[in-house]
């Protein structure tokens, strides 16, 4: 049930900055998941104390791309993003031992 809530952790320079410095971790969800679902899948599947989950459904974005044809144009799709904030002390390592 976890996997199927958590699409994906976003590991990018900016959410880098905020979990090192204020244990704030950024994920793709599922676009009809819930805070507290969001709190139980992220405490099971990496055993940490959630303090707060902050959510927000990102817009979808136009997208153009130059092929032989000429210019195609579509839509990035629209999804759901949690920050999820962690009890003082706690950190999740995505990379494991890489």
């Amino acid at each position: 049930m976890a996997k199927e809530i958590l699409v994906k952790p976003i590991i990018s320079e900016k959410s880098e900055l905020l979990s090192g410095n204020l244990g704030h971790y950024s994920f793709i969800v599922h676009k009809k998941a819930n805070k507290v679902e969001i709190r139980k899948a992220v405490e099971k599947m990496y055993s940490v104390n959630v303090d707060s989950v902050n959510t927000m459904i990102m817009p979808k974005k136009a997208k153009t791309r130059n092929t032989k044809s000429g210019v195609q144009k579509g839509n990035r799709s629209s999804y759901k993003k949690a920050i999820v904030k962690l009890s003082a002390g706690e950190e999740i390592d995505f990379f494991g031992d890489i």
